[in-house]
């Protein structure tokens, strides 16, 4: 079974709301209206799911590229950056990162951070498609059409799709409970004293 294109997530789209599906959307300026506009949402939903920082598209202790000027620039795809060492107070400007502790952009030295960066569609997991497309869907129809009884409809398959992705994503991330810093915290791994 192949994966679904970005055409096919458009005509599910726009059977959403009863128009006839489209052949192609590689001329986008000759797209009838509605194609066009759940093109856009499409495209909208799909940046706006992956802000989320999956694990599909999370890169961990990249170091970004030193520049001539000291200014280490981040991949054109960056939507979010945090310096891996919690003692760098950095953050995202444009497609610099600026040291917010210091007050300037010029590094002498590379920072290692993860990244959440913008897939291209065909980069996507099916799970991750499969959502945004019906994402996508129910706000699309919300503009276009406004049916409260369509809009309910979309919405439960809606949260059953998100409800897969984060399952998919959790097992592919091996995440456990031991993850988070304030688990550590309240069971006491760092404990100085001997329980014994």
């Amino acid at each position: 079974m192949a994966l679904t294109t970005e055409l096919e997530s458009v005509n599910q789209m726009l059977g959403h709301i009863g128009e006839a599906p489209i052949n192609s959307i590689s001329n986008e300026a000759a797209l009838p209206i509605s194609a066009s506009t759940a093109l856009v949402v499409l495209r909208e939903v799909s940046k706006e799911v992956q802000t989320e920082e999956w694990h599909f598209n999370t890169i961990t202790d990249y170091e970004p590229v030193k520049e001539a000027s000291g200014k280490l620039k981040l991949p054109d795809n960056t939507l979010f950056v945090d310096a891996t060492d919690t003692r760098n107070d950095v953050v995202q400007r444009g497609l610099y990162l600026y040291n917010r502790k210091d007050r300037t952009d010029v590094f002498t030295e590379t920072i290692k951070c993860d990244l959440t960066v913008q897939l291209d569609w065909d980069d996507l997991a099916e799970v991750a498609r499969r959502y945004i497309t019906l994402r996508a869907s129910r706000l699309f129809q919300g503009r276009m059409v406004g049916s409260t009884e369509l809009q309910s409809l979309i919405a439960l398959d809606e949260m059953q799709a998100r409800a897969r992705l984060l399952e998919l994503d959790s097992q592919s991330s091996d995440r456990t409970i031991f993850d988070s810093e304030d688990v550590y915290r309240r069971i006491g791994v760092h404990r100085n004293y001997n329980i014994y």
